[in-house]
């Protein structure tokens, strides 16, 4: 039995996404925080028939400490019923318009990188036991935007969300390079997804303030905007298309380090992503502020 986890499940492009592995076979776990979109997001996927039952966890993934939780349960439930789990989506992320803090590290470095940063780490012994298997992280075209510094979770200036967010995701591209390097040989491929744009809460609920860019953006804000909405325009389903076929594609096993882009094709990773002198600032921070041992 296959066996996936999506985080940021209940709508979505992880809505979708979950929706598309169990359409691939796969019995799928939905992660979120709200137990009624949860409940909803599980109805809609059994309501396809698929050949396996979905379910739902809860989890705020904004908070480290549950993701460990989240983590540890995952992996004892799969070591009890001896289930391989196959697939891991790390669906999960934010932009906030206003700077923001989560145990004293700034939110969008928690949420974009962090988070899935820890949970992959913890889920790896689970991981390679259930191999062939593959890691999906979800990325984005604001890794574009980036600064490339990452001696200090946040680099020195004003806080534009936008960039912030992009800069997160940047440093999530290159652990995920850098992790796919690392796992050579174990039988788990590791993959990123460019879902490039669609209408979600997030892109509605924070591409409209010209507050999340810089001002030098502000002052072509109305062009800037326009694109905004074209970029994000687009359905989820769509959206969604190149997560699923990172993590189910039969043309790409045996391969890892590849960037699935919003056509749903391999691309060329992004510029900086591929940067050792990055992964190895990234690793820094990442063991830093999420360490995987404590105590």
């Amino acid at each position: 039995m296959m066996r996936a986890v999506v985080t940021a499940g209940t709508g979505g492009i992880g809505l979708e996404t979950a929706l598309g592995l169990a359409a691939a076979g796969y019995g799928v776990t939905v992660v979120g925080r709200n137990a009624e979109r949860g409940k909803r997001a599980v109805e809609r996927i059994d309501a396809t028939r698929p050949a396996l039952p979905a379910r739902f966890l809860a989890a705020d993934l904004s908070s480290l400490d549950q993701v460990r939780a989240l983590a540890a349960r995952i992996a004892d439930e799969h070591e009890a019923s001896g289930d391989p789990l196959t697939v891991l989506v790390n669906n999960v992320g934010a932009m906030f318009p206003e700077r923001r803090e989560i145990d004293g590290v700034e939110a969008s470095f928690v949420v974009n990188h962090l988070s899935p940063y820890l949970l992959t780490e913890l889920l790896l012994p689970t991981l390679k036991a259930g191999a062939p298997s593959r890691i999906v992280n979800v990325t984005s075209g604001a890794v574009g935007v980036a600064k490339r510094a990452f001696d200090t979770v946040e680099p020195p200036g004003g806080y534009y969300g936008f960039h912030w967010y992009g800069r997160a995701k940047l440093a999530n591209l290159a652990y995920t390079l850098d992790l796919a390097d690392r796992l050579a040989g174990t039988g788990v491929s590791v993959f990123a997804a460019d879902p490039g744009g669609a209408a979600t809460d997030m892109t509605s609920g924070t591409l409209t303030d010209p507050k999340i860019v810089s001002p030098a953006l502000r002052l072509l804000w109305p062009l800037v905007r326009r694109r905004f909405e074209r970029s994000t325009s687009g359905p989820a389903s769509t959206a969604a298309r190149p997560s699923v076929v990172a993590a189910t594609d039969e043309a790409l096993a045996g391969r890892t380090g590849v960037l699935i882009g919003p056509e749903a094709r391999p691309v060329a990773p992004y510029r900086g992503a591929g940067d050792q002198r990055v992964a190895e600032a990234v690793r820094r921070l990442s063991e830093a502020h999420a360490p995987v041992f404590t105590g």
